[in-house]
């Protein structure tokens, strides 16, 4: 009688269950669906991505501007200390606004379009000119660029005017009186000044409110035959501006020219590679690049951060633009969803705008990248402007039940610690 080898004897064999294949990504999906249905998935999207995009341009104002800081005032933080001072203001003004009751947010309509008014009109007789647009007003030691400030006042003063004729928008009548004609009253207050870029993105924020109120299609198509015309007409009476549209599409036919600017902000982003050359890499930012740390600074970002980088950039823009339509779509309160589309409108548009002259698929116009480029002016009532689309989604009813419930358990389990 043998005994058998017990490694003769075979292993029973022992079979892994695998997920069929495309279970992980649905799953994935179905926990991002899960979390984007929570009450506060709009608030901290909003929040999160805003403040992120701020981080990021204050790190691009510092790379960006470290070269001609140095040259300029001996200094390689000059310009981003200015930056965080606005950053300084800005915060506590986006909280106030976020905070702010819509009723007391409706009362400032007309106040902040009449001073906007006012100092658009300070600015066509006083204003200073620099890089050949008289669009700045000197206040002391500090210049002010009054067109932005009058992009959230006539957010804020359309948005209150539709809110009170919500019921009388089918007539063409209520439609376009008084919003049309003061909005092109402030577009032609910033045409003085011959800041043609400025009103490109207000014709933009016309059209985009008269879009979400319901105004026809024809009255669309004319609107943007005559703004067509009248750019044109105005580019043609400037040489400088003229030679940039005419040239946009190949830089490099008039590189040491009018191309000089877009050629070296495709060098930028071209060498930029998928992950970047580092922060603080950047070769174009040595006297090549015009404008850096402000209008091209996404070509920076782009040398420096790479393909990732820009996506990134581009993808908190449209992450805040979701969130807030999301706001703008469940709200009940007309005021709120004319307020956040134009919101949505004047920084989504001004953001495509200006990664399009980056890219060389539209001409050099002078427009800042909302939030990241380098500007107290712009920043300010960009931060404002998204404070209070951030009051408007933590004040949806399902937001405010959520953080109303969650301060009741943290001030239960606060006073239950005490008694221990």
């Amino acid at each position: 009688m043998t005994t058998a080898n017990p490694e003769d004897v075979a292993a029973p064999a022992i079979t892994t269950a695998r997920p069929p294949l495309g279970s992980g990504i649905a799953a994935g999906w179905r926990s991002a669906r899960e979390a984007l249905d929570k009450p506060l998935a709009s608030y901290y999207l909003l929040l999160g991505s805003s403040a992120l995009l701020l981080t990021i341009g204050v790190i691009m104002v510092l790379s960006a501007s470290s070269v001609r800081s140095y040259v300029i005032y001996d200094d390689s933080y000059a310009v981003v200390k200015r930056q965080l001072m606005w950053v300084a203001l800005g915060l506590p003004a986006a909280w106030v606004a976020s905070r702010l009751p819509v009723r007391h947010i409706r009362r400032l309509a007309y106040p902040g379009f009449i001073v906007a008014l006012v100092l658009l009109g300070l600015v066509a007789q006083f204003g200073v000119l620099i890089n050949g647009n008289k669009n700045w007003l000197a206040l002391g030691p500090v210049n002010i660029q009054p067109a932005e400030i009058a992009k959230l006042a006539i957010v804020i003063w359309a948005a209150n005017i539709y809110a009170h004729k919500e019921r009388r928008l089918r007539e063409l009548h209520h439609l376009l009186v008084p919003v049309v004609p003061g909005l092109l009253a402030v577009i032609g207050l910033v045409l003085v000044g011959r800041d043609l870029g400025t009103a490109m993105v207000l014709g933009i924020i016309m059209l985009g409110m008269l879009w979400v109120v319901g105004a026809p299609m024809r009255l669309f198509a004319l609107s943007i035959s005559i703004l067509a015309v009248a750019a044109t007409a105005l580019a043609a009476m400037d040489p400088e501006r003229l030679n940039r549209i005419t040239n946009f599409t190949d830089p490099f036919k008039d590189y040491t020219d009018a191309g000089w600017q877009p050629a070296h902000g495709l060098y930028a982003l071209s060498s930029g590679g998928w992950f970047g050359q580092g922060i603080g890499a950047s070769t174009q930012k040595w006297g090549d690049l015009p404008e850096a740390h402000t209008d091209f600074i996404f070509a920076v970002l782009g040398e420096e951060l790479g393909l990732v980088g820009t996506l990134l950039v581009v993808g908190l823009f449209f992450t805040i633009a979701y969130a807030a339509i999301r706001v703008a779509l469940t709200t009940k309160d007309p005021f709120v969803r004319y307020a956040t589309f134009g919101v949505v409108v004047w920084l989504l548009g001004q953001m495509m705008i200006n990664v399009g002259m980056v890219l060389a698929v539209l001409p050099v116009i002078g427009i800042p990248l909302p939030i990241v480029s380098y500007g107290g002016s712009a920043l300010l009532p960009s931060l404002v402007a998204l404070g209070m689309v951030i009051g408007f989604a933590r004040r949806e009813p399902e937001a405010a039940a959520a953080l109303a419930a969650r301060r009741r358990n943290r001030s239960a389990g606060l006073s239950a610690a005490t008694r221990h």
